[in-house]
C-alpha cells in the first residue's frame, strides 16, 4: 500500500520525498521577509512523525548544529515515518543573537499563542498551527543562558505515560530530571495535547560545544530507533543508563565580587562542601559558595563576575549518587566525536 502524502504549510510532501520549506513568519521594518527554515524527510513507510526543533531562543545555537547533522546522517535514508526538522524556532533572536524576542518576549513562555496577541504569541501560533499540531513525537533543543553552561541532560515530565519515559531512556543522556511542566512552554502544549515531548538541555548559550552536539546528534538517533523509526544498530556502544534526578536546586552567591570557582561541571559534591569563593577585587571581602545537598554538578555560570544571590551551581539530588556519577564518567569516556557519516 503506497503512503499517503504529507501536508505541511501548505506544501505537499510524497513518500520517498525531502523538501526543504520557508514558512512565512512577518516581514522586518526594511520590508525584507523573515521565514522559519523547515526541512520535511517523508519516508515511503508508515511511523510516527517526530518534530526536532533548535532555537526557541535564539542565542541557543547547537541545537541548529545538531539539527544540521541529523539530517546529513545516512541513517535518515531509511526513514519510517515523517521527520520534521526546524532549525531555528525563534529567527528574530537568532539574528540578534540573542534568547528573546524584539519585545524582549520568550517564546518558550508564549505557547499556545495567538494569531492576534503580541510578536511572540504570534509567532508561537503559527509554529503550533503550521508544525507542532502534525507531530506525534517532538525533542527540543536546548542549552544553557548565555554565561551559563549545562552538563548533557534530559528533562521530561515522566510518570505520565510510557512513550515519553521510553524516549528519554532511549536518548541516552547521564542525567534525567523530572521536570514541571512550565506554562507557556512548547512541553508544557504539547504535553497536554498528548505528545511526548523531551528538552534536551546541553552546553552553553551562543557557542558551538561538540562535546554537547555529538551526543545530541546520537540522542535523537536513538530515540528514533526506539520507536521504530530508523533500521539497524547504533554504531557506538550507548553510555550507561541514564540516572534520574529526584531533585535540583543553585547554589547561590553569598556576597558581590568575582567567583574562583572550585570544582568542574559534571563532579560530585557533598552537602556543605565549597564550590567556590567569591571575593571583591581587594580580597578585603570573600563569602564561599557551598553544595546545598549531596549531588552532581548539572550546571553552572561561566562567568566569574558575580551579583549576591546569583545562581552559580545547578546541583542535581540522586537517590543512588554512585550510580549516577558512574553514569557521568561512562558518558564522558564515549565523547570522542565520530564522522558525520558515522553517526
Amino acid at each position: 500500500m503506497v503512503r499517503a502524502p504529507f501536508e505541511l504549510a501548505g506544501y505537499t510532501i510524497q513518500p520517498g520525498q525531502r523538501l526543504q520549506i520557508d514558512v512565512p513568519v512577518a516581514r522586518l521594518y526594511t520590508h525584507t521577509p523573515l521565514h522559519i527554515p523547515v526541512e520535511v524527510v517523508h519516508g515511503r513507510k508508515e511511523g510516527p512523525v517526530m518534530l526536532v526543533c533548535g532555537g526557541i531562543h535564539g542565542d541557543e545555537i547547537n541545537g541548529v548544529e545538531i539539527v544540521r547533522r541529523l539530517l546529513r546522517s545516512k541513517a535518515i535514508n531509511s526513514l519510517r515515518g515523517t521527520l520534521i526538522a526546524v532549525p531555528v524556532v525563534n529567527v528574530f533572536g537568532f539574528l540578534q543573537q540573542t534568547r528573546y524576542l524584539p519585545d524582549r518576549r520568550d517564546l518558550n513562555r508564549c505557547f499556545p499563542g495567538s494569531d492576534k496577541g503580541s510578536l511572540g504569541g504570534r509567532i508561537a501560533a503559527l509554529f503550533r498551527e503550521e508544525i507542532v499540531d502534525h507531530a506525534t513525537h517532538i525533542i527540543d533543543l536546548h542549552t544553557g543562558a548565555i554565561h551559563r553552561t549545562n552538563l548533557p541532560q534530559i528533562r521530561a515530565q515522566l510518570g505520565v505515560g510510557g512513550e515519553t519515559e521510553r524516549m528519554a531512556d532511549a536518548f541516552g543522556a547521564p542525567v534525567i530530571l523530572n521536570a514541571e511542566l512550565r506554562e507557556g512552554s512548547l512541553r508544557h502544549y504539547a504535553q497536554h495535547r498528548g505528545i511526548p515531548v523531551l528538552t534536551y538541555e546541553a552546553g552553553e548559550a551562543l557557542r558551538f560545544d561538540e562535546w554537547a552536539i555529538a551526543p545530541g546528534v546520537r540522542g535523537v538517533l536513538r530515540v528514533m530507533r526506539r520507536l521504530g523509526m530508523l533500521t539497524g544498530e547504533q554504531r557506538r556502544r550507548a553510555p550507561s543508563p541514564a540516572e534520574l534526578a529526584n531533585g535540583s536546586g543553585w547554589a547561590r552567591a553569598p556576597i558581590d565580587g568575582i567567583l574562583r570557582p572550585k570544582v568542574r561541571l559534571g563532579a560530585r559534591v557533598s552537602k556543605d562542601e565549597i564550590l567556590g569563593k567569591v571575593a571583591d577585587p581587594f580580597g578585603n571581602d570573600e563569602g564561599e559558595v557551598r553544595a546545598m545537598a549531596d549531588g552532581i554538578v548539572i550546571g553552572m555560570s561561566r562567568l566569574p563576575l558575580a551579583n549576591e544571590g546569583e545562581a552559580l551551581y545547578h546541583i542535581a539530588r540522586f537517590d543512588e549518587i554512585e550510580e549516577a556519577e558512574t553514569a557521568i564518567e561512562s558518558f564522558q569516556s564515549s565523547l570522542t566525536p565520530l564522522p558525520d557519516a558515522l553517526y
